[in-house]
């Protein structure tokens, strides 16, 4: 299966893009020069990406305004998922921050940073701890009747988090941290499996930990298919799971490449079988 419906709404090819890169996690301002930036996310989506994953505090604010930058207006089937209740005030200095007033705020300052009306999905993009989850996601839901959400998502969660979270409203994703060597998140993958939610695992490439000593299983089926052992990382990503829609981010057009050529390798029950080990 290539493509994923969110929801059961939002038809997606299922490996996309994640901004994240574009502006760096830990970065403050920009990181790359925006003509380079916006080269890439052009090119993202020349290469099949119909998914574009950001977050109001990559930059922060800089990466949603490059996406608009790129690609308003956007072309039809293309989704926009961006994230909201985690705020930066320095490099590397972060605030986890789910008021209602405050959800709303950056919401609609997503919005205008997007340059539309309606974002496709919203994630909230941690639980805080200091407020009922039950008004952090009444206000999503407030915001998604007002029409300026399309679907709600969540990030970083655990399955009763999750669970809790469908008993108060309708839940379209999951964004969780997972990939070959990071499985934590298992029993995440499985309720979203089991309830038909979309998984968007960040670091799907382990964040460049990723790695292919000689010997090791994904060096091994990366050789088998002429292939780079990213490619393979996220092939395996494709193939573990018809939910999981990885979003890899880059400022390399030449590491964009790599990444998006990966949607056409096809691996066998036996490298997925050699590959079940490689967490370990």
């Amino acid at each position: 299966m290539t493509t994923f419906a969110i929801a059961g709404r939002l038809t997606v090819n299922r490996l996309g893009y994640g901004t994240g890169q574009l502006t760096g996690f830990g970065y403050w301002g920009e990181r790359l020069p925006p003509e380079d930036a916006v080269a890439v996310l052009r090119r993202a989506v020349e290469r099949g990406a119909t998914l574009i994953d950001t977050a109001d505090n990559y930059g922060p604010d800089l990466a949603e305004e490059l996406v608009a930058r790129a690609l308003h207006p956007y072309g039809d089937g293309l989704v926009l998922a961006t994230k909201g209740g985690v705020i930066r005030t320095g490099p590397n200095v972060w605030h986890i921050d789910g008021r209602p007033a405050s959800l709303r705020a950056r919401c609609e300052a997503s919005l205008r940073r997007l340059r539309v009306e309606t974002v496709d999905l919203y994630q909230l993009h941690r639980i805080d701890p200091e407020v009922p989850l039950a008004d952090q996601l009444g206000t999503l839901a407030e915001l998604r009747t007002e029409g300026k959400i399309r679907h709600i998502g969540l990030d970083t969660v655990t399955p009763e988090e999750l669970a809790e979270a469908m008993t108060i409203t309708e839940i379209a994703s999951v964004q969780n941290r997972y990939n070959l060597l990071d499985r934590d998140s298992e029993p995440v993958l499985e309720l979203c499996e089991a309830r038909g939610l979309a998984f968007l695992p960040w670091f799907p490439l382990g964040n460049g930990k990723l790695t292919a000593a000689e010997g090791s299983p994904l060096a091994e089926v990366a050789a088998r298919h002429g292939a780079t052992p990213n490619q393979v990382a996220l092939a395996w990503l494709l193939h573990r799971s018809p939910v999981l829609l990885p979003t890899p981010g880059t400022g390399s057009l030449a590491h964009l490449e790599e990444n998006m050529d990966a949607a056409a390798l096809r691996l066998t029950d036996q490298d997925m079988e050699a590959l079940a080990g490689a967490a370990a």
